[in-house]
């Protein structure tokens, strides 16, 4: 017997009934995913005490026994609504420093670099004290003083080539030669004897460089592209040289002046750093930067010994041959880290475990004055985020995520 063939208005009852299922069940759904606990909601409340201080823009990423986490609060631009990309790019300041310092090691452990070798003996048309070492370069041991300025214990201030306030902001612009950064930190007066005292000098790490560039017969830039970038498919870090536009996407940064007795607003996302060649002149996001950082620590850039020297923490700072060794205490252990920042409204954050296996990578962004403005908490705020990553005493929520 034929069936018949249902009615124009058993067929609408019929979706009528299936759309209603349909729509309390993705309701049901929706209060479910609402009632639940968001992804790691320690680290969102990490990166949102970052904004409530006064960031505009933070991006982290989290490698551990978790997978991998990557989020990011705040604004990508001011005035809109977009937060900053997961994987945008960033200048990152001294972050470059390890990558430098692991350079100059790769050299060493082919026997073109000794490190306890005079650095005058491979750049000697400086008139560099033959005791300093290569060794005291990447140490921060040699006593050369530092091209952007020093600091005395006096509370005093040398000044060097401006690197931050209004002056900068004047001459965001310029380049400079790396020749020219040391010849102007070799015409002041040095800080100590080499080897006699510990102080943080961008200069160090450009006569690393140029110590790289020597030795190498090419560039700083293609040695990094050879030996780390292109080895470990790191496609979006670059040694920007005079260029001042980062590739996108990124996020905005700012600085405040005061211009005919008003306050003015200035997007600084386009900058020049070769100011900082080799100690603070890359670009990278934090994917790139989990990915060096873990092969570094996890020993597939340098071999057992080197690396071994490189994180022994020395003097005053705790600093090793590019690398600051920090203790976090009870539960938590040592993890080896390099922040950085360029002269403004950038700053980047890179943390690993002795084996590579849990990493902490990021970048927060600011509106900026001669104050630093919100930077100043900076390191108070990453202090919670470090520990919620690397301890294993974490606050409740974190456990519960688990």
């Amino acid at each position: 017997m034929k069936t018949p063939s249902p009615s124009a208005t058993t067929i609408v009852r019929r979706a009528a009934v299936t759309a209603l299922a349909a729509a309390l069940t993705a309701a049901a759904a929706t209060t479910g995913a609402a009632a639940a606990e968001p992804d790691r909601p320690e680290l969102h409340q990490a990166m949102q005490a970052f904004i409530d201080a006064g960031f505009t823009g933070v991006q982290l990423r989290v490698n551990d026994e978790r997978g991998e986490w990557a989020a990011s609060a705040g604004v990508r631009k001011l005035g809109q609504a977009a937060k900053p990309p997961t994987n945008g790019r960033f200048w990152t300041g001294s972050v470059i420093k390890p990558f430098t310092a692991t350079l100059v090691l790769q050299l060493a452990a082919e026997g073109k670099i000794g490190l306890d070798a005079p650095v005058a003996h491979y750049l000697p048309g400086y008139g560099l004290d033959r005791r300093i070492t290569t060794r005291m370069l990447l140490q921060h041991t040699s006593g050369l003083f530092n091209y952007t300025g020093e600091y005395y214990d006096d509370g005093t201030f040398a000044p060097g080539i401006p690197a931050t306030g209004d002056t900068w902001f004047t001459n965001r612009f310029r380049t400079y030669q790396p020749e020219e950064l040391v010849r102007l930190a070799l015409s002041k007066p040095a800080r100590f004897e080499p080897g006699t005292g510990q102080k943080y000098s961008n200069t160090n790490y450009t006569l690393a460089l140029l110590l790289i560039e020597k030795v190498s017969g090419r560039s700083y830039a293609e040695e990094l592209q050879r030996r780390i970038l292109r080895p470990l498919g790191m496609r979006s870090t670059l040694v920007p040289g005079k260029r001042t536009q980062m590739p996108g996407p990124y996020a905005h940064a700012y600085y405040r002046i005061q211009e005919a007795g008003r306050w003015k607003t200035v997007d600084i996302s386009r900058q020049n750093l070769s100011l900082l060649a080799g100690a603070g002149d890359l670009i990278s996001t934090t994917e790139d930067l989990h990915t060096f950082f873990s092969a570094l620590n996890d020993g597939r850039l340098l071999p057992p010994g080197l690396l071994a020297e490189m994180r022994v923490p020395y003097g005053e700072l705790g600093y090793g041959l590019g690398l600051f060794a920090q203790d976090l205490g009870s539960g938590c252990g040592t993890v080896y880290q390099h922040n950085g920042s360029p002269p403004h409204g950038y700053g980047t954050l890179m943390y690993s475990s002795p084996d590579g296996k849990t990493t902490l990578t990021g970048s927060v962004t600011w509106v900026d004055s001669q104050t630093r403005g919100p930077a100043k908490d900076f390191q108070k705020l990453l202090d919670g985020l470090v520990k919620q990553v690397f301890c294993t005493d974490r606050p409740t929520a974190s456990k519960s995520a688990q």
